[in-house]
């Protein structure tokens, strides 16, 4: 079987700068802060997904990536490819570290829908993929979910890719998630907001806040302005697209704790909360989710992210949220 273009298979794509995914529009970078910048260059919640006629026996993918330095204790586990059918990884490879090679992952028998999740870490770019002994189509598209946010929404201190909160909940409700999240991120900058609303999407999701009590300190009454004035620009290229805002969920050491303008976490959440009220009044298709009794301590890893227990648990509740708003856009 020969070697297929990559593009029709990618999922969880939002802009291209030349053959690189990336989560930033590459022509407007300048206007975002550095380490924003920096996140968006990881093809985070990139997967490729594919449908295999029987007979089927392997999927190739060329790729390059990232190699680890030599000393990294975690080195051969870093190029780490999950294969997934429906809500089961069924298989990982560790592939040698390269800056390019090819991965073989064998499939079951008879074929079916299929997603490779790659080592999104190390800053992959898929070349190229192949049946072994059959024959490969791209998977059918699926409404797009743009879910922007923090390193929570980014995925920190899940184990594998999949096991993200909105990776989760994309393959419940059969959605195309577009991970928008960015470590240390997601502070209020507008400029992200008028990004994505030049973005094709059937729905949107906002999980941001945790930074604005420490990272970049914040006040409630300018919590509250802020959100009002994302949610108007994001509304400016969506302006009947449902939009879920999921408010920080749990951080112990920050919920009565003063950040350095004064303000606790509890206080900017509710801030939040009543802006998403406020606007709502006039938008039935903007919802809210608060995020404070999503999770208990022990769904922590580190009194601020979630464990793989936090993730699925965020993931379902989101689902829910959605299922029931009826904010679900027709597969």
């Amino acid at each position: 079987m020969s070697w297929l273009e990559p593009e029709p298979f990618l999922r969880g794509t939002a802009w291209r700068d030349g053959d690189r995914p990336v989560r930033a529009d590459p022509a407007d970078l300048e206007r975002l802060p550095w380490d924003i910048a920096e996140r968006a260059a990881l093809p985070i919640g990139v997967r490729v997904e594919f449908l295999a006629a029987p007979g089927t026996t392997a999927v190739e993918l060329r790729y390059r990536a990232a190699v680890p330095p030599a000393g990294d204790a975690l080195r051969s586990l870093r190029h780490a490819f999950a294969l997934w059918q429906g809500p089961r990884c069924l298989a990982e490879v560790f592939a040698e570290p390269a800056a390019e090679a090819t991965v073989r992952l064998r499939l079951p028998p008879g074929g079916g829908e299929f997603t490779v999740h790659p080592p999104e870490a190390q800053a992959p770019v898929v070349h190229a993929l192949r049946a072994v002994d059959g024959a490969l189509s791209p998977a059918p598209r699926r409404p797009r979910w743009l879910v922007q946010g923090d390193s929570i929404t980014e995925g920190w201190w899940s184990t594998r890719p999949a096991h993200s909160w909105p990776a989760v909940a994309g393959r419940a409700l059969g959605l195309d998630p577009v991970n928008l999240g960015y470590a240390g991120g997601a502070r209020g900058e507008l400029p992200l907001a008028e990004q994505l609303s030049r973005l094709p999407g059937e729905l949107i999701t906002l999980a941001f806040g945790t930074n604005c009590w420490d990272r970049a300190p914040a006040t409630p009454e300018w919590l509250h302005a802020t959100v009002r004035a994302y949610v108007g620009l994001i509304r400016r290229g969506h302006p009947r697209t449902p939009l879920l805002l999921v408010s920080p969920v749990l951080r112990p050491a920050a919920e009565h704790t003063r950040n350095a303008l004064g303000a606790t976490l509890t206080e900017l959440r509710r801030a939040m909360e009543r802006a998403v009220r406020d606007l709502a009044a006039d938008d039935p298709r903007l919802l809210l989710l608060p995020g404070r009794p999503l999770l208990g301590p022990e769904h922590l890893a580190d009194g601020l992210h979630p464990n793989d227990e936090g993730h699925a648990r965020m993931a379902r509740a989101v689902a829910a949220a959605l299922r029931t708003s009826g904010a679900l856009p027709a597969g």
